[in-house]
């Protein structure tokens, strides 16, 4: 395997977020509705983590270093875990469990919906980041995985409308997304490489210099 310290290193962190929003919630430090900072946070969380996968690849172009690609899989598959975690949250903390309340809940809350689309478009995504699923779908395999970038509209939809009172760190994510949309487009990704060669010689020249 490679880059094993890396890789386990962004485990760990990824792993230590919801640890420490978990304890915090027991420790009664975040007010007095902890279950529902910790959805909150989770959500969050699953859409840093939705960044962080798709800036692997513009970071591997710009760079040159394959450590990025190399938890690309990784981050993806901590981005569905947190948004799984984010979906039982909302269940237990602010459901309470009652069913019966969900199709209720629903109505008065449509950006529900819109959120459950982006975790059904993440599952399939996740059932086969695996190299087996990569061998048996073929060209299929990066057709069905192009459903990241409607995933993250979705995501970026579903947040507008819960934080529709604070759209100031909304418009730093979809900022965020839009640069990572545009660094995909054909004469942009194929500038990349050529930046990291220029900026490599005047880190070079400056060195010498």
């Amino acid at each position: 395997m490679r880059f094993p310290i890396w890789r386990g290193l962004v485990f760990l962190v990824a792993l230590s977020f919801p640890a420490y929003w978990l304890y915090e919630g027991l420790q009664r430090l975040t007010g007095p509705d902890p279950g529902k900072v910790l959805v909150d946070n989770l959500g969050q969380g699953g859409l840093i983590l939705l960044l962080l996968t798709l800036s692997m690849t513009p970071l591997r172009r710009m760079t040159a270093w394959g450590g990025w690609l190399a938890v690309r899989r990784q981050l993806g598959l901590w981005c569905f875990s947190y948004i799984v975690l984010h979906l039982c949250g909302y269940l237990l903390f602010i459901l309470g469990l009652r069913f019966d309340r969900l199709l209720v809940d629903i109505s008065e809350r449509p950006y529900i919906i819109v959120g459950a689309l982006a975790l059904f478009g993440l599952l399939p995504l996740a059932l086969t980041s695996n190299r087996y699923s990569q061998r048996r779908l073929g060209a299929r395999w990066r057709q069905l995985h192009r459903l990241v970038y409607p995933i993250l509209g979705l995501a970026l939809l579903h947040m507008l409308w819960v934080v529709r009172s604070d759209i100031g760190e909304w418009l730093a994510y979809a900022a965020c997304g839009g640069a990572l949309m545009l660094l995909r487009l054909p004469g942009v990704a194929s500038a990349l490489p050529a930046l990291h060669e220029k900026m490599t010689k005047t880190l070079h020249k400056g060195v010498d210099g």
